[in-house]
């Protein structure tokens, strides 16, 4: 009996207690490192199927008189996310939408587009010159409200031969 208390008093002795390594430090230092990149990377990645730009209740947009945009090249509606191009044929509309993962592109001096995000180029007409965007930026309805204004649909879509004859 007595030499069991012994044995108990020796276990509890300073003298035999382990005493705290860096390396334990160092290895939880390292666990709870990499436990928060795959936190963080997971919060990431879940943001990812979340769309850039939402869908807006009402489509239908006016932009403006019509007279605003004969024989101007080109006209920015940065809120409105598109491009209203004249030429000889008439008015047409390109969203500013990349066809990849929504981002916004940005339109270049030379009259391409850019997606800053992912890399995508677009010509001047909206086709595809470089992905990872599978499809061409969308073209977008025009039409003429009964008070002259122009309007846009930003969820009817319409080929690229398609002009608002004004």
């Amino acid at each position: 009996m007595r030499d069991e208390t012994i044995r108990d008093d020796l276990k509890a002795s300073p003298r035999f207690q382990l005493e705290h390594q860096r390396r334990d430090f160092l290895g939880m230092a390292a666990m709870w490192s990499a436990a928060s990149a795959i936190f963080v990377a997971l919060l990431g990645a879940m943001r990812l199927p979340i769309p850039s730009v939402f869908p807006e209740s009402n489509s239908r947009v006016k932009l403006g008189s019509v007279d605003l945009f004969q024989g101007v090249a080109v006209t920015p509606f940065v809120e409105q996310r598109l491009w209203v191009f004249s030429d000889d044929q008439g008015l047409y509309a390109i969203s500013a939408i990349c066809t990849h993962l929504g981002c916004l592109v940005a339109r270049q001096e030379d009259g391409e587009f850019d997606c800053p995000c992912h890399g995508s180029r677009f010509d001047s007409q909206g086709k595809v010159t470089k992905g990872p965007a599978p499809k061409p930026l969308l073209r977008l309805a025009l039409s003429v409200s009964p008070d002259g204004q122009l309007v846009v649909d930003r969820q009817q879509t319409v080929g690229p031969e398609v002009r608002l004859k004004v």
